[in-house]
């Protein structure tokens, strides 16, 4: 196979979630990301949607960059068998380095640490440090209350309404296909 042609970076749970949907989902993306020759940088881990991400773009022969933290490796179940393989010292060190190796932010369904990373590389665009686009796959609805919060915090004059036009929400894999292809150019 040859080189892959972008690198599109999955923030998601460490966790199944609650709705198999959310798997369904996280397959059909790593899936999605070795059929279209994209490499899939996430944190590495082989559990929850994270291990399920990697597992399906595996499967379909797509290339992987994991990124774990030391203290998480066993937590995570650090990932060895991928095409790159990162072992950082902290947690900020991570999500620089998944940034810096990716060309797009895509955001499944996930925790704390998803949100975390989310309003990172938010905040990071906000502020003018990148332009890379950021996509919520809004699996059966899962990201509509971080949508209100958005709109929210605009509405209450905290941010800017550019601040909306950061994020593209996508309501299955096929239509976060269709912007990744629209994104990519």
């Amino acid at each position: 196979m040859p080189l892959p042609v972008h690198s599109v970076c999955v923030f998601c749970g460490a966790r199944p979630g609650a709705r198999p949907a959310y798997a369904e989902a996280a397959r059909a993306t790593g899936a999605l990301l070795a059929a279209r020759n994209w490499r899939l940088v996430y944190g590495a881990g082989d559990v929850g949607l994270m291990g399920e991400v990697a597992r399906a773009a595996q499967a379909a022969g797509g290339a992987t960059f994991g990124v774990i933290p030391a203290h998480l490796f066993p937590l995570e179940v650090g990932k060895r068998d991928l095409t790159a393989f990162v072992v950082t010292e902290t947690m900020h060190e991570r999500k620089k380095v998944m940034y810096m190796n990716s060309d797009a932010i895509v955001v499944l369904p996930g925790g704390a640490g998803s949100l975390d990373e989310f309003f990172e590389v938010l905040t990071w665009r906000q502020i003018g440090l990148h332009t890379k686009p950021i996509f919520l796959l809004d699996t059966e609805g899962y990201w509509q209350p971080l949508i209100a919060l958005v709109e929210n915090i605009v509405a209450e004059g905290f941010a800017a309404p550019s601040l909306r036009d950061f994020v593209v929400t996508v309501p299955d894999v096929a239509a976060l296909e269709a912007a990744l292809v629209t994104a990519f150019g």
